[in-house]
């Protein structure tokens, strides 16, 4: 009987070109990752989430449980300019529709990693891993002496703070805040990029409930940035660790057509690689993912290949 899963990495993904005569300088992805395995030195560990069930649950449309297959693959043939190990530590399989054993048991290998001393990158799959991936982090943090500060920056479209008896793509961050109130802790989120016409009312009063810090996309423009980075400054300063997770659906659709739901304005990609690079300088960071990247729903794995150089630029 088939179950959610911890599977080991399949390496047979990490293939690409090989530039044998141009010598040691000429490195690609595939010819750097390794699997993690036994006592290796601290790095980046990439570790997959593949689920369609919150997605399914939140009536969006599947096909992101393929992402992490797909992410890696359009990484592979990327140059190399790396200054840290990078680790594929596997996937966490959802079945069906056992999200809650898949949130819970990828939240147990993001803790373990960090333990192990890794930075963890996570691969979705739906936007539900961002439960698991906060919930690994505070699980790490909690074996710590004392509770840092923890702050979430999450570049999305959507708010993802739907109340529901039921976990879904809908619902992390709500989950979020459930858990930090468990906790005991304050409960810190940025969301970047919002769509005014894509979150209810009932969206907006429960990020106001949560005291969230919002950025709708029509505030975002390249040529007047401040608003985007007074924010950012402000989530950086209240906190002593950031998770930073990525939702694709933040990008416009002519970028990102790979998602569960395509933006129609989003957030020019220039925009959101300075947001990422000013956010990693804080040394802030000790857990990220990108979501949502749906194969099927892909023109010439444009979504993979932007993914991949997000993925590139996280894992520095």
């Amino acid at each position: 009987m088939k179950q959610t899963t911890y599977n080991m990495a399949d390496m047979s993904v990490w293939q690409g070109r090989v530039d044998t005569d141009e010598g040691p300088l000429a490195l690609r992805w595939h010819q750097q990752v390794q699997p993690l395995a036994g006592n290796v030195p601290a790095g980046v560990a990439l570790l997959g989430f593949c689920s369609d069930a919150g997605v399914r649950r939140n009536q969006g449309n599947p096909g992101a449980a393929e992402g992490p297959k797909a992410l890696r693959a359009a990484a592979a043939n990327l140059s190399w300019h790396g200054r840290r190990a990078v680790y594929d530590s596997g996937d966490v399989i959802c079945h069906e529709d056992e999200l809650e054993q898949a949130q819970a048991l990828y939240a147990d290998q993001v803790a373990r990693l960090l333990g192990e001393g890794h930075s963890v990158v996570g691969l979705g799959g739906g936007h539900e891993i961002a439960f698991g991936s906060f919930s690994g982090l505070m699980q790490y943090l909690q074996s710590q002496d004392t509770l840092p500060r923890v702050g979430i920056i999450n570049f999305d479209a959507h708010l993802d703070l739907r109340r529901s008896a039921r976990a879904s793509s809908g619902t992390p961050f709500n989950q979020c805040a459930q858990l930090c109130e468990q906790l005991g802790t304050p409960f810190h989120y940025t969301c970047i990029g919002v769509s005014r016409y894509h979150n209810t009312a009932a969206l907006f009063e429960r990020a106001e409930q949560l005291n969230t810090r919002i950025v709708l996309d029509e505030q975002l423009a390249g040529w007047n940035p401040d608003v985007l980075f007074d924010a950012l400054d402000q989530a950086l300063a209240e906190v002593d660790v950031i998770y930073l997770t990525i939702c694709l659906d933040v990008l416009p659709a002519s970028l990102a057509p790979g998602v569960s739901a395509p933006a129609v304005r989003g957030m020019e990609m220039g925009l959101l690689e300075a947001a990422l690079e000013h956010i990693l300088a804080s040394n802030k960071v000790m857990m990220a993912d990108i979501a949502e990247l749906n194969p099927a729903r892909d023109h010439q794995s444009l979504t993979a290949r932007v993914a991949a150089r997000l993925l590139a630029r996280l894992a520095g």
